[in-house]
């Protein structure tokens, strides 16, 4: 049984309107559909403005979904009350990719760790208080000199880890992490991603793990989603996407990462212009407009309709591709 199933999900954001005509939409998501299970990690991957950090939100209802269902460990969460919601996020947190805007700067290491504690009412005094959160910074890799000091006292990697504590607190069994590394120095980059795998080794933790960064992907992650244009294009197992990547978008974004091996030249795919607005995505295949395949066959397929996430020849049914001509 998943722990997290996500069917049909979609968010649209409302702009304008008033006196300067009807309202535009933006179709930030639209259709994604992807399961998770305990103590497993979903890589989900794209372009800035591909909808990532949207669906990460929306997943944990911190934004309302327009439409669609997310069901975590068999409940429904649009289903639930204010307050019964409230308590369900005991179990599902986020560490942000700011960890200097994620973090008041007016609060001690202490009292930021804590605030989930607080609000789930899960110590019975103030020194089981402080021990908990000591023990979470122990866990992170930070000593208890931590607990009474500001955020501006600390490193990006620190506070980093500061807000993994924090996510922590309330032992959650899912984590949206996003985009975690990016705001951090390379050399800092590898230890919280170390970090991330051996608290889900101890903890059985699932993590929604958001990034532009392939490589780090395809060290952490079991599975991988491929999102474009608020859809995802392709989905399989890790090892599967990297070896044999069916969605030309999916070749584009594996072609720039940069090969260790010096004698071994990896093949650039560049992808001509901008992704389109979300405001006004095109008919048919959202990527066609973009897409060396549509380039060559100018297949009116592309443009007329748009391709379901299914498997495709050659595949195990685990690897699926939003494409035509996959494979």
């Amino acid at each position: 049984m998943s722990l997290l199933r996500v069917e049909g999900l979609v968010k649209h954001f409302a702009q304008g309107g008033g006196l300067r005509g009807p309202r535009a939409v933006v179709h930030a998501i639209d259709g994604v559909s992807f399961s998770l299970a305990q103590g497993e990690t979903l890589g989900l991957v794209g372009e800035s403005g591909s909808g990532k950090t949207t669906l990460g939100r929306t997943v944990l209802r911190l934004a309302p979904p327009t439409a669609g269902s997310v069901v975590f460990d068999g409940t429904d969460l649009g289903t639930l009350s204010r307050p019964a919601l409230r308590q369900m996020r005991r179990h599902m947190q986020m560490i942000f990719q700011d960890p200097v805007g994620s973090l008041n700067p007016r609060l001690t290491v202490e009292d930021i760790v804590a605030e989930p504690l607080d609000i789930h009412r899960l110590t019975t005094s103030k020194a089981d208080r402080r021990e908990r959160v000591s023990g979470l910074l122990r866990r992170v890799g930070l000593g208890p000199e931590a607990l009474l000091r500001l955020p501006h006292e600390f490193s990006g990697g620190q506070r980093q880890r500061i807000g993994i504590a924090r996510a922590l607190a309330s032992r959650p069994r899912f984590i949206v992490a996003d985009e975690p590394i990016s705001a951090l120095d390379v050399s800092i980059q590898a230890q919280i991603v170390n970090l991330l795998g051996d608290l889900q080794a101890a903890d059985g933790l699932a993590f929604l793990f958001i990034s532009h960064d392939l490589k780090v992907v395809r060290h952490l992650a079991h599975r991988v989603a491929v999102m474009y244009l608020g859809q995802i294009v392709e989905q399989a197992p890790a090892a599967a996407l990297y070896a044999r990547p069916a969605h030309p978008y999916t070749r584009a974004l594996l072609s720039a990462i940069p090969s260790m091996d010096p004698g071994r030249k990896r093949l650039r795919v560049l992808l001509e212009g901008d992704p389109p607005s979300p405001l006004t995505p095109p008919p048919g295949c959202r990527f066609h407009p973009r897409c060396p395949i549509y380039a060559e066959k100018k297949d009116p397929v592309c443009v007329e309709k748009m391709p379901a996430l299914a498997p495709f020849a050659g595949a195990s049914a685990e690897h699926v591709a939003a494409c035509h001509f996959a494979g």
